[in-house]
């Protein structure tokens, strides 16, 4: 099992939900003085390979504050060896703009 894409999956499906691009995230990160730049946030999400605080910064600055993970048990799941994600339920979230 691949938890490295998996992971990667998740966050970018939870940016892509609330209309947040890897630039956005960059400027929501700093707002916690996290300092990362758009290049070293690509990458990270690319490879999958970010730290679980990371990940939590993430999470934290665009607005997810649930998840949940599920596997199921049919055949289907199992026999693919695959593990179901399941997120937050689709809500209206507020976004940052381009405004200058």
């Amino acid at each position: 099992m691949d938890w490295n894409e998996k992971a990667k999956r998740l966050l970018k499906s939870e940016l892509i939900k609330r209309g947040i691009t890897n630039s956005d995230l960059v400027l929501l990160l700093k707002g916690i003085e996290i300092e990362e730049t758009k290049a070293s946030i690509d990458s990270k999400i690319s490879r999958g390979t970010f730290s679980a605080s990371f990940f939590l910064q993430c999470l934290s600055v665009i607005g997810c504050n649930k998840l949940t993970i599920e596997e199921y048990e049919n055949n289907y799941f199992l026999e693919s060896n695959k593990l179901q994600i399941v997120a937050e339920p689709n809500v209206e979230y507020n976004t940052i703009s381009n405004e200058k």
